[in-house]
């Protein structure tokens, strides 16, 4: 008796899973793409004051006159506090093995943000001259990105749509509403940014080019499911 019953249960759960599966909705998925192209109008700029020597405290005091020189000239440029930040500031003791001695290397980072890109030649020849050694990186931004994203997503979500709708025509059916909608993360790589010294370059003209800002590519990739009828 046990026996037949569990061949009874068996024998039900086989029908039913092939039930299920001959009454399957069916859907067509899909990936859209959503691309963006615009001009930057911000600068991103990270630069550094750094000072080495034998006597900690006076390479310290240097590097903060230095950067006090910095910071006032920046405040000069008219750009505003919130968009000016120190990343870091750092006192390190290194060991020269051919001498045998000790040194002591001072530095502070700060990040600037330079929403007047026609003020970027003026601004990096000012730092120059105030005392900054180290350009670590200039990196380029749109002001209206989240905008511009939003804009990306929409385009993504219709190029799905249209190419359910290919695929859907070629099989003499028609798509229904989405089931599923997911958005696939990938990674941010920004297009090329330049930097160049107006003392480095100029253009046949005799003008200065010291920056190349290039394009944005904003992208977004979609994953969508449609009831396909």
């Amino acid at each position: 008796m046990k026996k037949t019953f569990q061949i009874l249960v068996i024998l039900l759960t086989t029908t039913m899973m092939t039930h299920a599966q001959n009454t399957a909705t069916p859907t067509v998925s899909v990936t859209g793409e959503g691309i963006i192209n615009t001009v930057p109008d911000e600068a991103n700029i990270d630069i550094r004051v750094e000072n080495t020597g034998k006597d900690a405290t006076i390479i310290k005091q240097e590097n903060d006159r230095t950067v006090s020189k910095v910071l006032s000239f920046i405040k000069k440029m008219g750009i505003d506090e919130k968009d000016v930040r120190t990343e870091y500031i750092r006192l390190n003791k290194n060991y020269d093995y051919n001498s045998k001695t000790y040194n002591y290397s001072a530095n502070q980072a700060i990040s600037i943000k330079l929403k007047d890109l026609s003020k970027y030649e003026d601004l990096m020849n000012g730092l120059l001259q105030s005392g900054i050694n180290r350009i670590d990186g200039v990196s380029f931004s749109a002001s209206n990105e989240d905008e511009l994203k939003a804009q990306a997503r929409k385009k993504a979500v219709e190029n799905a749509k249209m190419k359910a709708e290919e695929y859907a025509s070629a099989l003499n059916q028609s798509i229904g509403k989405a089931v599923m909608i997911s958005e696939f993360q990938q990674p941010d790589y920004p297009q090329p940014r330049m930097y160049k010294s107006a003392m480095m370059e100029s253009d046949s003209s005799g003008g200065q080019q010291p920056i190349a800002p290039g394009g944005i590519k904003l992208k977004t990739t979609v994953n969508v499911s449609f009831l396909l009828n």
